[in-house]
């Protein structure tokens, strides 16, 4: 039982790896996600802000991996090219993007009201 879930947790942690190493995205997500914290902390926003703010990064770099197992299923099903498989590509790109969008602009009502207080006042 201990062994299987071990197996779990190091399949897992490969997958993190893999997205970490292949995908671009990926690590951008993580430098602006440690940047964004680092913000947040120095601005001081309060618990509750700050933990709406992990869980969108954290729900950003799942997606993130979502879009690249999508990707890669694709491309397994078809090296091909194939309009329907653009098609799948291409929706879960703007998945993607429609979480980065929705992400920013919480970053954004979260953080630019105590960066404009701290630096205008």
């Amino acid at each position: 039982m201990i062994k299987s879930w071990l197996i779990t947790f190091k399949n897992a942690f490969e997958g993190i790896f893999y997205a970490f190493r292949t995908q671009r995205n990926f690590k951008v997500h993580l430098v602006l996600s440690f940047l964004v914290i680092v913000l947040a902390i120095w601005l001081q926003v309060s618990l509750e802000k700050l933990l709406f703010l992990i869980l969108a990064i954290f729900f950003g770099l799942t997606i993130e991996m979502t879009n690249t197992a999508f990707e890669k299923t694709v491309d397994l099903i078809t090296e091909k090219y194939h309009p329907q498989a653009k098609t799948a590509k291409d929706v879960s790109a703007g998945m993607m993007l429609i979480a980065s969008l929705g992400l920013a602009i919480l970053g954004l009502l979260i953080l630019l009201p105590p960066l404009w207080q701290k630096l205008f006042s």
